[in-house]
């Protein structure tokens, strides 16, 4: 996404103005190349779906979130009080535009097989800014190695916010209550890691 040209960035923030106007069914292809001032066809060379573009969208924020984390890494003298910044971070970057992030939300729950290797990837992005939050880093340096253990405690906290967030976008719990569901998880979970490396 780093390599993003200019031309996609335009497409991809397109949608997000017209996703953040009137969530889902706003972004239609024609409107988003229309208001980007590129040809239909130059759009569906570079995205299939609406879903496709909505997860390009998904991606930038997920740029921008570890951009920040690098700047300001979640702060605490324990694993719990730094994913529970960092969830709390994240959450705030989610949900400022609610239309948007629920519009994502739903593009990322589209179960289409196409998709799988882009959302896989921003799974992998997130694991990875989890698993620094664990070590108290800034990040995970390219070509570090995460284990098993972390891999295994971040890719279930990201699942649980992700399912936290699903409740929040139906109107179940408010952004508060995602970060407080996270910080218990977080808190369970941590505590059996901890039993874990102590038998290791």
């Amino acid at each position: 996404m780093e390599e993003m040209e200019e031309r996609t960035r335009r497409i991809v923030a397109t949608a997000v103005e017209l996703a953040e106007e009137g969530g889902f069914e706003a972004v239609r292809m024609r409107d988003v190349a229309a208001h980007a001032g590129v040809a239909l066809g130059t759009f569906y060379k570079r995205f299939r779906s609406k879903e496709d573009l909505l997860i390009a969208a998904l991606e930038l924020e997920a740029e921008r979130l570890g951009k920040r984390m690098e700047g300001k890494p979640p702060q605490g003298a324990t694993r719990l009080e730094r994913v529970t910044g960092f969830f709390s971070a994240a959450t705030k970057g989610m949900t400022k535009k609610p239309n948007l992030a629920k519009a994502v939300i739903r593009a990322v729950s589209s179960g289409d097989p196409e998709l799988a290797q882009k959302v896989a990837n921003f799974h992998h992005g997130i694991t990875q800014l989890i698993a620094a939050a664990l070590r108290g880093e800034a990040v995970i340096e390219e070509g570090g190695e995460v284990s098993e253990l972390e891999k295994t405690v971040s890719y279930l906290l990201q699942n649980m916010w992700f399912a936290a967030l699903v409740g929040w976008s139906s109107g179940l719990h408010t952004r508060k209550a995602v970060v407080d569901q996270m910080r218990v998880a977080a808190e369970l979970l941590l505590r059996g890691m901890a039993e874990v490396e102590r038998e290791q």
